[in-house]
């Protein structure tokens, strides 16, 4: 038996075995991950009203592999940022955002890296829910380096931007233990299929990348590969 098959049945979910427990609620890890250091960017406010109608960008939406060498708008890359997990409603206790995740937890972060974006320099960013704005993780150009950590798919050394999601998988154990992988890959799927959607609807094209090497992918975004590590990313760009 693999891996994966020995993952699936341990996890399973059974009437005559699930147990109820208390949740540690003091030491609940936080919902968001900050740096009190990083310079941010401030993103222009998204459209939150407009756009095409949903069924005709769901027509339209494929995966487009060939971008032109136009830089895309930094309107774009913010639309489809807060489309991922940018912040739709809040209340005095919680801060609902664009797609779901099991218990609200929210244990998918954002990191955008950045080749031609109008207005920004190349480099790794951090998307930073609360503030709709990107921190600087570190300057430069490093889509071929992205695309070597991706067995050399090429889309994302030619995009405008790629968006790399990683899971702080402790915020998602903290409820769920060792179920918690597999709600961590349904939360990233929410997230790509929404700034795929996005992407098509700001004229943009996108292709979702599962295939990758772990570490090398980690040690481009910059996280550790432990308590937080890269699941999934996609890059985007004007349909060439």
């Amino acid at each position: 038996m693999t891996f994966g098959d020995d993952f699936q049945r341990l996890s399973k979910y059974s009437r005559h075995t699930l147990k109820g427990r208390s949740l540690d609620w003091e030491n609940k890890p936080p919902l968001y991950k900050k740096d009190p250091d990083a310079e941010l960017f401030k993103l222009s406010e998204p459209d939150r009203k407009g756009g095409q109608p949903l069924y005709g960008i769901l027509q339209q939406r494929r995966s487009v592999r060939n971008y032109s060498s136009a830089a895309a708008a930094e309107k774009n890359l913010s639309q489809i940022l807060w489309a991922t997990q940018g912040i739709t409603s809040s209340t005095a206790h919680h801060q609902f955002r664009a797609a779901p995740s099991a218990g609200g937890l929210f244990p998918i972060e954002t990191y955008c890296a950045i080749n031609k974006v109008e207005g920004f320099k190349p480099g790794i960013y951090h998307y930073q829910v609360p503030y709709h704005a990107l921190a600087l993780v570190k300057e430069g150009a490093f889509g071929l380096d992205l695309a070597q950590a991706a067995l050399g798919q090429k889309m994302l050394r030619d995009a405008d931007f790629n968006l790399v999601w990683t899971a702080m998988i402790e915020r998602s154990k903290w409820k769920y233990e060792q179920r918690a992988y597999r709600y961590i890959y349904l939360d990233a799927g929410h997230l790509a299929q929404n700034a795929a959607l996005a992407a098509v609807s700001c004229g943009l094209g996108s292709c979702q990348i599962g295939a990758f090497f772990d570490e090398e992918a980690n040690q481009v975004i910059g996280v550790d590969g432990e308590w937080e590590f890269v699941i999934y990313m996609s890059s985007f760009g004007k349909p060439a």
